[in-house]
């Protein structure tokens, strides 16, 4: 996943943060109260797949409709903070735009974890696609607007 020669940072606010250069992280955002409807799912799926190649590297995203979860890895000369921030700015106008109303969109802080082995990374990505199927959104996770994933 990453070299051992990268120096590992530890930060945090209320949860631990670790940034790793080179490394894969599964994040989590939350919504701080209002539900995302069907059309705010596919366009927050859109919004966070025009960022890979530019900011980061995409593997997969799922929207839910009170939360986002994401596997991706900064490119070089972009942080983790930088990225989410980014993801999150931006889609929170876009979705205060899209409802016409003012104010806050995500909870302050997001959950990151770097993805440790080839192990962890299929647990994330098996987690992420069952997800609206667990939530009772759909019986066909391909099929679900919030779902993406990068075939190679």
């Amino acid at each position: 996943m990453a070299s051992s020669e990268d120096k590992l940072h530890v930060t945090r606010r209320h949860l631990p943060h670790w940034s790793l250069a080179g490394a894969w992280y599964f994040v989590t955002l939350r919504l701080r109260t209002r539900h995302l409807a069907r059309t705010e799912i596919a366009l927050l799926r859109d919004h966070v797949v025009s960022g890979d190649g530019r900011f980061y590297e995409l593997l997969a995203v799922v929207v839910m409709p009170d939360h986002v979860h994401a596997v991706l890895r900064p490119r070089q000369g972009y942080s983790l903070s930088r990225v989410m921030k980014g993801i999150k700015g931006t889609a929170a106008r876009r979705l205060n735009e899209l409802r016409r109303t003012k104010g806050k969109v995500w909870q302050d802080e997001s959950f990151d974890r770097i993805v440790r082995d080839q192990a962890e990374l299929e647990e994330k990505l098996n987690y992420m696609f069952l997800n609206p199927v667990k939530a009772g959104l759909t019986d066909d996770p391909d099929s679900y607007p919030g779902w993406f994933i990068k075939r190679k």
